[in-house]
Protein backbone atom coordinates (compact mmCIF):
# COMPACT_ATOMS: atom_id res chain seq x y z
CA UNK A 1 0.00 0.00 0.00
CA UNK A 2 1.26 3.61 -0.75
CA UNK A 3 2.14 5.48 1.98
CA UNK A 4 -0.26 8.55 3.14
CA UNK A 5 0.14 11.72 4.50
CA UNK A 6 -2.80 13.62 5.28
CA UNK A 7 -4.86 11.92 3.06
CA UNK A 8 -2.58 12.22 -0.49
CA UNK A 9 -0.91 9.43 -1.49
CA UNK A 10 2.89 10.01 -1.45
CA UNK A 11 2.79 8.51 -5.00
CA UNK A 12 0.68 11.45 -5.67
CA UNK A 13 2.84 14.26 -4.29
CA UNK A 14 3.43 16.88 -8.02
CA UNK A 15 6.94 17.93 -8.88
CA UNK A 16 6.65 20.72 -6.97
CA UNK A 17 5.88 18.93 -3.23
CA UNK A 18 8.64 16.94 -4.29
CA UNK A 19 11.17 20.02 -5.04
CA UNK A 20 9.95 21.65 -1.39
CA UNK A 21 9.98 18.41 0.52
CA UNK A 22 13.94 17.57 -1.11
CA UNK A 23 14.77 21.18 -0.53
CA UNK A 24 13.40 21.64 3.07
CA UNK A 25 15.08 18.28 4.13
CA UNK A 26 18.73 19.56 2.66
CA UNK A 27 18.96 22.71 3.95
CA UNK A 28 17.56 21.45 7.33
CA UNK A 29 20.28 18.79 7.21
CA UNK A 30 23.20 20.80 6.08
CA UNK A 31 22.08 23.56 8.94
CA UNK A 32 22.61 20.99 11.48
CA UNK A 33 25.81 20.02 10.23
CA UNK A 34 26.84 24.05 11.03
CA UNK A 35 25.27 23.89 13.95
CA UNK A 36 26.54 20.71 15.58
CA UNK A 37 30.05 22.60 14.71
CA UNK A 38 28.97 25.85 16.82
CA UNK A 39 28.62 23.27 19.32
CA UNK A 40 32.10 21.25 18.37
CA UNK A 41 33.79 24.87 18.62
CA UNK A 42 32.24 26.30 21.79
CA UNK A 43 33.09 22.70 23.53
CA UNK A 44 36.61 23.31 22.48
CA UNK A 45 36.20 20.62 19.30
CA UNK A 46 35.05 17.76 22.08
CA UNK A 47 33.17 16.77 19.48
CA UNK A 48 36.27 15.55 17.23
CA UNK A 49 36.93 12.13 19.52
CA UNK A 50 33.41 10.66 18.72
CA UNK A 51 34.65 9.88 14.84
CA UNK A 52 35.44 6.40 13.50
CA UNK A 53 38.58 5.12 15.41
CA UNK A 54 39.81 2.19 13.45
CA UNK A 55 39.58 -1.63 14.71
CA UNK A 56 38.61 -0.09 18.41
CA UNK A 57 34.92 -1.44 19.92
CA UNK A 58 34.21 2.39 21.06
CA UNK A 59 35.53 3.46 17.19
CA UNK A 60 32.00 1.35 16.09
CA UNK A 61 29.78 4.18 17.59
CA UNK A 62 31.45 6.93 15.51
CA UNK A 63 30.44 4.61 12.32
CA UNK A 64 26.79 6.69 12.70
CA UNK A 65 28.39 10.03 14.20
CA UNK A 66 31.08 10.52 11.99
CA UNK A 67 29.19 12.11 9.06
CA UNK A 68 27.64 14.82 10.91
CA UNK A 69 31.14 15.93 12.38
CA UNK A 70 33.56 17.90 10.88
CA UNK A 71 37.26 18.99 11.69
CA UNK A 72 36.31 22.92 11.22
CA UNK A 73 34.15 24.84 9.42
CA UNK A 74 36.42 25.03 6.25
CA UNK A 75 35.66 21.09 6.54
CA UNK A 76 32.01 22.10 6.87
CA UNK A 77 32.18 24.33 3.96
CA UNK A 78 33.96 21.59 1.34
CA UNK A 79 31.01 19.36 1.94
CA UNK A 80 27.92 21.74 2.49
CA UNK A 81 27.14 22.29 -1.35
CA UNK A 82 27.88 18.84 -2.69
CA UNK A 83 25.47 17.77 -0.48
CA UNK A 84 22.96 20.12 -0.69
CA UNK A 85 23.02 19.80 -4.32
CA UNK A 86 23.31 15.88 -4.52
CA UNK A 87 21.37 15.60 -1.62
CA UNK A 88 18.81 17.80 -3.28
CA UNK A 89 18.87 15.93 -6.60
CA UNK A 90 18.63 12.66 -5.00
CA UNK A 91 15.72 13.33 -2.86
CA UNK A 92 13.71 14.56 -5.76
CA UNK A 93 13.43 10.65 -6.62
CA UNK A 94 11.04 9.77 -3.17
CA UNK A 95 11.89 10.57 0.80
CA UNK A 96 12.15 7.47 1.79
CA UNK A 97 13.86 5.98 -0.77
CA UNK A 98 16.52 8.70 -0.10
CA UNK A 99 16.98 8.03 3.63
CA UNK A 100 17.14 4.14 2.91
CA UNK A 101 20.27 5.01 0.72
CA UNK A 102 21.65 7.30 3.21
CA UNK A 103 21.30 5.09 6.03
CA UNK A 104 23.07 1.89 3.93
CA UNK A 105 25.96 4.14 2.59
CA UNK A 106 26.31 5.64 6.22
CA UNK A 107 26.80 1.77 7.90
CA UNK A 108 28.35 0.04 4.90
CA UNK A 109 30.90 3.19 3.98
CA UNK A 110 31.51 3.41 8.44
CA UNK A 111 32.22 -0.35 8.38
CA UNK A 112 34.72 0.20 5.65
CA UNK A 113 36.42 3.13 7.65
CA UNK A 114 36.40 1.36 10.44
CA UNK A 115 38.06 -1.62 9.04
CA UNK A 116 41.09 -0.70 6.99
CA UNK A 117 42.09 2.97 7.97
CA UNK A 118 45.30 3.49 9.53
CA UNK A 119 45.40 2.59 13.11
CA UNK A 120 45.61 5.86 15.46
CA UNK A 121 43.26 7.98 13.43
CA UNK A 122 39.82 9.67 13.47
CA UNK A 123 37.81 10.06 10.54
CA UNK A 124 34.54 12.18 10.66
CA UNK A 125 33.02 14.40 7.79
CA UNK A 126 30.16 13.93 5.49
CA UNK A 127 32.69 13.58 2.28
CA UNK A 128 31.90 9.94 2.72
CA UNK A 129 28.05 10.10 1.97
CA UNK A 130 28.76 12.98 -0.50
CA UNK A 131 30.96 9.93 -2.49
CA UNK A 132 27.79 8.19 -2.17
CA UNK A 133 25.20 10.47 -3.65
CA UNK A 134 27.29 10.72 -6.90
CA UNK A 135 27.60 7.44 -7.25
CA UNK A 136 24.30 6.70 -6.76
CA UNK A 137 23.30 9.43 -9.61
CA UNK A 138 26.00 8.66 -11.68
CA UNK A 139 24.68 5.33 -12.74
CA UNK A 140 21.23 5.26 -11.28
CA UNK A 141 19.78 7.08 -14.91
CA UNK A 142 21.53 4.06 -16.78
CA UNK A 143 20.21 1.22 -13.94
CA UNK A 144 16.74 2.60 -14.39
CA UNK A 145 16.41 3.18 -18.17
CA UNK A 146 15.74 7.11 -17.56
CA UNK A 147 17.18 9.46 -20.39
CA UNK A 148 16.75 12.32 -17.98
CA UNK A 149 19.11 10.41 -15.08
CA UNK A 150 21.13 9.68 -17.80
CA UNK A 151 22.00 13.14 -18.62
CA UNK A 152 21.60 13.88 -14.65
CA UNK A 153 24.75 11.39 -14.40
CA UNK A 154 26.79 13.02 -17.32
CA UNK A 155 26.04 16.40 -15.81
CA UNK A 156 27.54 15.92 -11.97
CA UNK A 157 29.92 13.76 -13.42
CA UNK A 158 31.43 16.73 -15.62
CA UNK A 159 31.25 18.88 -12.91
CA UNK A 160 32.46 16.72 -10.00
CA UNK A 161 34.35 14.21 -11.85
CA UNK A 162 37.85 15.25 -11.30
CA UNK A 163 37.41 16.04 -7.52
CA UNK A 164 35.82 13.01 -6.72
CA UNK A 165 38.61 10.39 -8.92
CA UNK A 166 41.31 12.82 -7.07
CA UNK A 167 39.38 11.97 -3.59
CA UNK A 168 39.79 8.41 -3.91
CA UNK A 169 43.55 8.33 -4.73
CA UNK A 170 45.74 7.88 -1.57
CA UNK A 171 47.83 10.46 -2.06
CA UNK A 172 46.55 12.96 0.72
CA UNK A 173 47.31 11.65 4.07
CA UNK A 174 44.91 14.19 5.58
CA UNK A 175 41.90 12.83 3.33
CA UNK A 176 40.01 9.50 4.00
CA UNK A 177 40.30 8.17 0.92
CA UNK A 178 38.91 4.85 2.56
CA UNK A 179 35.70 6.72 3.16
CA UNK A 180 35.39 8.35 -0.28
CA UNK A 181 35.88 4.84 -1.54
CA UNK A 182 33.82 3.18 0.09
CA UNK A 183 31.05 5.92 -0.19
CA UNK A 184 31.41 5.45 -4.10
CA UNK A 185 31.67 2.12 -4.54
CA UNK A 186 28.14 1.80 -1.88
CA UNK A 187 26.23 4.50 -3.78
CA UNK A 188 26.75 2.40 -7.08
CA UNK A 189 25.67 -0.75 -5.36
CA UNK A 190 22.29 1.44 -4.01
CA UNK A 191 21.52 2.18 -7.22
CA UNK A 192 21.32 -1.44 -8.02
CA UNK A 193 19.54 -1.94 -4.55
CA UNK A 194 16.76 0.82 -4.75
CA UNK A 195 15.30 1.23 -8.38
CA UNK A 196 12.96 3.55 -8.50
CA UNK A 197 9.39 1.73 -9.14
CA UNK A 198 7.18 2.72 -11.98
CA UNK A 199 3.66 3.67 -10.46
CA UNK A 200 0.67 2.08 -12.12
CA UNK A 201 -2.73 2.98 -12.24
CA UNK A 202 -5.27 0.58 -9.92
Amino acid sequence: MAEIRAGVRLDDWSRTDRAKAAAKLMLGWVGLLWLIEVVDLATGHALDAYGIVPRTAEGLTGIPLAPFLHFGFDHVASNSVPLLVLGFVAALGGIRRFLALCAVAVVVDGLGVWLVSGSNTVTAGASGLVFALFGYLLVRGFVERRPLGVLVGVAIAAYWGAGILTGILPTNTTVSWQGHLFGLLTGIAAAYLFPRRAVRAP
